[in-house]
C-alpha cells in the first residue's frame, strides 16, 4: 500500500476471524504489515480462523476478543490504527428475520460504534465498510424477467452490464435495513464530519476458509454438500442468478480501495465479479457436480423474503478508481474452494473430520 507504506501502525480488521476478514488480515501479515483483529467469536469456524492466523503470522496478528456492540473495546483498539477495515457484522438474511434487534445492534449500532470511535480518538483514520447488495432489494419485478434456459436475466438490455452504485436503494428485510443503514451512516461521515470512508457493496464472495454455512456463504455450503452427499435446499426455482467473486480477488480491491483512500473517501462501491462470472444457482450445481465429481440433487423451497431474481454487479466504478478487475474465473475458484474444503472436513476415505 504505497500511500501508507512508511506507517507501521497497526490495520484493524473487526470481525477479522470470519471468512473474508480473516484472508484480509492473512495478505496484510504476509507483505510484512501488523494487524489487529477484534472479533467475539460467535461464528463457526471463528476461533479456528484465530488460530491460523496465529499460527502463520505470530505476533504480526494480534487476536482481541470484543464485540462491536460495546463501545470500549472498539475504542481501545481504533485509537491507534492506521486504518479501519470494519467487516463485523451479522450477516444472515435468515437470522435478521428471526431477531430483528440483535441484527439492528450488531449491524446499525456497531457500525455506529465504529465511526463515532474514529471520529473522536483517531480521525485521520481510513474506514472501509463491508456492505451488500441487499441495500438494493428485490431489484427486479416478476413482469421485469425473462428465463433464458436455467436462468432469468432482465428485459431490459441496460441492465445487461450489471448494477450500478445509483440503483436507488429499497431496503428490504431486517438484514437489508440495518446493513443499508450502516451503509449510510458511513457514507455520511465521510460527508458531514470529513472521515475518510469508503463503503464496498459485496456480492457472493467465495474461497478457502468459508466453512459453508447455509444461511450465508453458499457457494461453499453448495460445495461442502456435494462433498459430503448431503441434501441441498434451493429456496426458489434455482434460475435465479449471482456474480461470484472469488477472495483473492475481493481482498485485491479492498487493499486497492485503501491505497488510494485520498480519492476514493466518501465514495461507494459494488464490488462483485460482474458478468464475466454470473452463474444461476442450478447452473451453479452442474458446474460443482463436474468440478467434485459428486453429483447434486437439490430440492426446492419457498422464495425468501427479499431473495433477488437476478443480480450482476458494474464494477466499472471500482476499476475506475482503482485500477482493479475481477481476476479469477469461476471455475478455477471452485477448484480451489473445493481443495480448502476437502482439506478442512474429509480424511482420506471421505470420512468427514469433525470440527
Amino acid at each position: 500500500m504505497t500511500s501508507m507504506a512508511h506507517d507501521n501502525r497497526s490495520i484493524v480488521i473487526t470481525g477479522g476471524c470470519g471468512f473474508i476478514g480473516c484472508n484480509l488480515a492473512d495478505r496484510i501479515a504476509a507483505g510484512g504489515g501488523a494487524v489487529t483483529v477484534l472479533d467475539n467469536h460467535s461464528r463457526s469456524g471463528a476461533r479456528e480462523n484465530a488460530q491460523w492466523l496465529k499460527s502463520r503470522h505470530g505476533d504480526r496478528v494480534a487476536i482481541v476478543a470484543g464485540d462491536v456492540r460495546d463501545p470500549i473495546p472498539v475504542i481501545e483498539v481504533v485509537r491507534e490504527a492506521k486504518a479501519v477495515l470494519h467487516l463485523a457484522a451479522q450477516v444472515a438474511v435468515t437470522s435478521s428475520l428471526d431477531s430483528p434487534l440483535d441484527d439492528f445492534e450488531i449491524n446499525a449500532r456497531g457500525t455506529l460504534n465504529v465511526l463515532e470511535a474514529i471520529r473522536l480518538h483517531n480521525p485521520s483514520a481510513p474506514v472501509l465498510f463491508a456492505s451488500t447488495n441487499k441495500v438494493y432489494g428485490r431489484l427486479i419485478g416478476d413482469d421485469e424477467i425473462v428465463r433464458v434456459e436455467q436462468r432469468y436475466q432482465p428485459a431490459d438490455p441496460a441492465l445487461a452490464a450489471g448494477i450500478s452504485e445509483a440503483t436507488p436503494l429499497d431496503l428490504y428485510s431486517p438484514y437489508g435495513c440495518s446493513k443499508g443503514a450502516a451503509d449510510q451512516y458511513v457514507h455520511d461521515y465521510a460527508r458531514v464530519y470529513g472521515l475518510r470512508t469508503a463503503v464496498l457493496r459485496m456480492s457472493c464472495i467465495y474461497g478457502p476458509r468459508q466453512f459453508g454455512n447455509e444461511d450465508q456463504g453458499w457457494i461453499a455450503h453448495f460445495m461442502l454438500s456435494a462433498l459430503r452427499g448431503a441434501p441441498l435446499t434451493i429456496y426458489g426455482d434455482g434460475c435465479q442468478v449471482r456474480d461470484a467473486l472469488y477472495v483473492g480477488d475481493a481482498v485485491d480491491a479492498w487493499l486497492a480501495v485503501l491505497d488510494r483512500i485520498a480519492t476514493a473517501q466518501g465514495q461507494i462501491f459494488n464490488l462483485g465479479g460482474g458478468p464475466s462470472n454470473a452463474i444461476s444457482l442450478l447452473e451453479l450445481i452442474a458446474l460443482i457436480s463436474q468440478t467434485s465429481n459428486h453429483p447434486v440433487e437439490p430440492c426446492f423451497a419457498d422464495w425468501r423474503p427479499g431473495d433477488q431474481p437476478w443480480y450482476v454487479t458494474d464494477t466499472s466504478a471500482l476499476s475506475a478508481a482503482t485500477g482493479w478487475q475481477p481476476k479469477t474465473p469461476l471455475a478455477e475458484g471452485l477448484r480451489a474452494l473445493q481443495g480448502w474444503l476437502t482439506t478442512r472436513f474429509m480424511q482420506e476415505h471421505g470420512r468427514e473430520v469433525l470440527a
